[in-house]
């Protein structure tokens, strides 16, 4: 089943649950998702990858806005936005582990010959794409960095 089936039927449960919150972030992601489909052409479906993206996307923003808000003292606010992060991540692939993630890098860092943070550039494509979905670009970021200095 297509993700978008998949969100649909999430949507229809929500509806008849009354969730509002649920509802709330599965339309956004299904507005996101129809919104990129427009802007590759309509008769192109979007790859999973895409799709995987998409959903990261409306992840990020929501749990920006949430620590936005805590900073300032709103956890009125920053509770809806967490929460809608939470039901959209249920779409997200299971995320690796730190430790996961190093692997991958140090791996791909033998694979490359990469010397120093010259070829971070290099590390990043490779595993960002290898690992698309499963991890966050700026933990993935962090590691390279790491491992490269």
């Amino acid at each position: 089943m297509s993700l978008q089936q998949d969100i649909m039927t999430a949507m229809k449960i929500a509806m008849k649950e009354k969730n509002t919150t649920a509802l709330t972030a599965l339309r956004s992601v299904k507005s996101a998702i129809l919104l990129a489909q427009t802007e590759t052409g309509a008769s192109d479906e979007l790859t999973q990858e895409q799709e995987l993206k998409i959903l990261q996307k409306q992840v990020k923003q929501r749990k920006d806005s949430a620590a936005i808000y805590l900073t300032q003292g709103r956890e009125d606010l920053a509770e809806p936005e967490l929460a809608e992060a939470e039901i959209i991540s249920q779409f997200l692939p299971e995320a690796m582990t730190e430790e996961e993630i190093a692997k991958v890098v140090l791996q791909t860092i033998q694979k490359v010959g990469a010397q120093g943070m010259k070829d971070m550039g290099k590390v990043m494509g490779i595993v960002s794409r290898e690992l698309a979905g499963k991890a966050d670009g700026k933990t993935i970021s962090n590691i390279v960095k790491e491992n490269l200095s």
